[in-house]
């Protein structure tokens, strides 16, 4: 998708999360969960529901759309395969998760293939 910047990536991915997680996803778990705030949270909100990203009730809970979830999914799945390269090169729990954070907004197609096969 176009206009996907690293932050609507975080929010989609944390929206995934939680609603994998616990089901129902509220502004006030995406904020604790990111360590945002949640005026913060709420511009995110309306630029994912204005892109078609998420859905929001009235009652505040928020969802991720078909094409939404495909994105998070997406996204979610190169930083666990990322971080999954980094701890069996020997990096520390923290700095993989720290490092793949960075690493899965910015790494290419082909590049993140071969990291998957790299890690079969």
């Amino acid at each position: 998708m176009k206009n996907m910047t690293k932050a609507k990536e975080d929010y989609l991915e944390a929206i995934l999360i939680l609603e994998d997680k616990e089901g129902k996803v509220h502004a006030v778990k995406v904020a604790n969960f990111l360590k945002v705030s949640r005026a913060a949270v709420s511009k995110a909100m309306q630029l994912l529901l204005k892109d078609n990203l998420i859905n929001m009730e009235s009652y505040g809970e928020i969802s991720l759309t078909d094409e939404g979830r495909k994105n998070a999914e997406k996204i979610y799945h190169r930083h666990t395969t990322i971080k999954q390269l980094l701890l069996n090169l020997g990096v520390s729990e923290q700095t993989a998760e720290n490092d793949c954070c960075l690493i899965e907004h910015v790494i290419s197609e082909e590049t993140m293939e071969a990291i998957e096969k790299a890690i079969k």
